[in-house]
């Protein structure tokens, strides 16, 4: 069960959702079921990203998220759709990601708990990602 969070939080997650995209766990899941490409990304602690997540889902932490983003994903445009526990976490980091300057981004609504309300699957295998960046290049 999510914790209340505090007045001050939800004032700045209510400020970065007027800029933020939206979407939720069954629009997700219709674009999954078609095959759409896009990279899925949960921004939850690892501990939570252990016990369970989306299929296909990375894990870069909202706490490193703005730190990693440009080695795995270095082109700005990719479609990104990140989630977290409800979706403020998600608006945040999302909101962050605009501001570096990546334009495809969308924060999931509802995050995993609406999720797992609705049934849909999860898994705990790291190596399940089905939408992936571009290697690396070798320095």
């Amino acid at each position: 069960m999510a914790h209340p969070h505090s007045p001050l939080f939800l004032k700045i997650v209510d400020d970065a959702k007027t800029r933020v995209r939206q979407t939720n766990g069954d629009e997700v899941k219709a674009r999954m079921d078609c095959g759409d490409k896009f990279l899925l990304v949960d921004v939850r602690e690892e501990s939570e990203f252990a016990k369970d997540h989306l299929p296909g889902a990375i894990h870069l932490g909202k706490g490193i998220i703005e730190r990693d983003i440009e080695v795995r994903v270095p082109d700005l445009n990719t479609e990104i759709v990140l989630y977290c526990g409800g979706g403020f976490r998600s608006a945040l980091a999302a909101d962050n990601l605009q501001k570096m300057g990546y334009t495809n981004v969308i924060s999931m609504d509802g995050g995993i708990r609406g999720w797992r309300e609705k049934g849909y699957p999860l898994t705990k295998d790291e190596s399940s990602a089905q939408i992936t960046t571009a290697p690396l290049e070798s320095q």
